[in-house]
């Protein structure tokens, strides 16, 4: 199973082609993770730690991709220790690492976001409760609890996890479990890690609220229950057969009937994030232990009899996944895999649709990785047009968080100062005092004429924008606002940025 750890460890590596650059998404937590904190505007704080250690290692991409990519190795050893302890063997090991390589698992484990985070602790909460039935230790008990933490520290969606388990529990045979002191004393555990981003979050008003309104408004809202349970099938197709298997498992065998509280607990999550207009892959976590229950079944039902049947489970996820691979993880330039996408029809599947429900060239995800780099260096060309004695009393403020981020990870080598943004936790690092006369804005389109603010620059121009059509940034433009009046421009910074603040930071 290691070797097959290392394979999951590495391919991701070899297989994304160099044009491609960090995630917006990326951008935004290795910011967060230079401003340590209990935790943030839209996150917990776990992932900033690995943030930081990437940071001290050097911000290469490879440090970037390594801790993603690490977690998943991880995530599979444990469900390949799930099919050890039901007696499996390597064949059902060898069954559950074809999902990690061709299936949505490839694409999460290359993206530095709390999703891989959240799966390897859906994965160890799930290996606890199992062991747990399986041996009576309460050690298992233990590692459920701090798993629960740490995931609460993780993913905020974690908790329907939480609930689901413990109610599928509480209507399985294995409701005894509520009659050991030790499930309770390890959930107080589990609590007391949390504790700390708790706290941070009354202090801040209770922040995931209003992200949660926000992913309501602007992307949740236009999920279908249809769509999100066609994705459940197609984030890993190349293998449905086997995570179907492994419900099945639970329901119909004598031995599976042990684990009845998976099943409910798939349910349960499923059904809350249909009743929560959930994004399809927060529902990733529940398909390990699933894929590990499915691959030991068929492993069993296939020992003695119709053995042929075991080239058939290992050919249809080659056959199938290697068709895949281009959609999960960005192989070819950016041109090239365009052109690839037009011509197999590949928005047929939908996974060229974009957050504004339209068919785009690329996979959103993979535009989001396109342009970064361009425009810092074009911005900073417009900052350095700029007599010295004017830069100190210059303001780089940026549209949007990935913008921000990425002008920050690329500017501060080059010579280009702190970058600002309203926008996600930047909004927290805004300076509340300013002394300045000049604003390079990045990502805004020209600027509304009659807004009276306007009035106070002697002269506003678009300098420079990004012209890239397969970059979800194109057409970002790169506006420099010059002379402005120091007193009413400083005062309506500061208004404006204490006016955004105090949502979120009590008095």
């Amino acid at each position: 199973m290691y070797s097959l750890a290392v394979i999951k460890f590495t391919l991701p590596f070899l297989l994304q082609h160099p044009d491609y650059q960090p995630h917006r998404d990326e951008f935004l937590y290795l910011a967060e993770s230079a401003h340590m904190a209990w935790g943030y505007l839209e996150v917990p704080p776990l992932l900033s730690v690995f943030g930081w250690c990437t940071h001290l290692l050097g911000d290469t991409m490879f440090w970037i991709k390594f801790w993603p990519s690490l977690f998943g190795a991880f995530t599979f050893i444990l469900t390949a220790h799930i099919i050890v302890s039901l007696d499996g063997k390597m064949f059902a090991i060898f069954l559950s690492f074809l999902p990690f390589v061709f299936g949505a698992f490839l694409r999460v484990h290359f993206l530095f976001q709390p999703n891989f985070l959240e799966i390897f602790f859906y994965t160890a909460i799930a290996y606890a409760v199992i062991r747990y039935i399986q041996t009576q230790k309460t050690i298992y008990l233990y590692v459920f609890g701090i798993s629960c933490g740490l995931g609460m520290m993780s993913k905020y969606s974690i908790a329907f996890f939480i609930i689901s388990i413990l109610l599928g529990l509480l209507i399985s045979p294995k409701r005894n479990i509520f009659l050991n002191k030790h499930l309770y004393i390890s959930s107080l555990l589990g609590f007391i890690i949390f504790i700390p981003n708790l706290i941070w979050q009354y202090n801040h008003h209770f922040p995931v609220l209003h992200h949660m309104q926000e992913l309501q408004e602007t992307q949740l809202q236009y999920i279908s229950p249809e769509s999100f349970l066609t994705d459940q099938i197609i984030m890993n197709l190349p293998c449905v057969f086997i995570w179907i298997m492994g419900l099945l498992f639970t329901l119909l065998t004598k031995k599976g009937r042990n684990y009845m509280a998976f099943f409910f607990a798939y349910c349960f999550v499923i059904i809350l994030l249909l009743v929560f207009h959930g994004k399809n892959y927060y529902a990733l976590g529940l398909y390990p232990f699933l894929f590990a229950f499915g691959a030991y079944q068929l492993e069993k039902i296939t020992r003695v009899r119709v053995k042929i049947a075991r080239f058939v489970f290992i050919t249809i996820p080659f056959y199938f996944g290697l068709t895949f691979i281009p959609i999960l993880i960005p192989m070819f330039e950016p041109e090239q895999l365009a052109e690839f996408f037009r011509k197999k029809e590949v928005a047929k599947l939908g996974v060229l649709k974009w957050e504004d429900q339209q068919d785009h060239a690329l996979p959103q995800d993979f535009a989001d990785m396109l342009g970064w780099k361009e425009l810092t260096e074009k911005t900073l060309a417009v900052y350095n047009r700029l007599p010295e004695s004017e830069k100190n009393k210059t303001l780089i403020k940026c549209d949007n968080y990935g913008l921000c981020g990425a002008l920050n990870f690329y500017g501060k080598p080059m010579g280009l100062p702190e970058v600002y943004s309203t926008n996600a936790s930047f909004l927290l690092w805004m300076p509340d005092k300013y002394d300045i006369t000049n604003v390079i804005t990045v990502g805004e389109k020209f600027p509304d004429t009659t807004r009276s603010i306007v009035k106070q620059f002697a002269n506003i121009s678009v300098k420079d924008e990004l012209i890239n059509s397969l970059a979800r940034e194109n057409g970002d433009k790169i506006i420099l606002w010059e002379h402005g009046n120091e007193a009413v421009l400083s005062k309506f910074l500061e208004e404006e940025t204490a006016e955004r603040k105090k949502i979120f930071v009590r008095p």
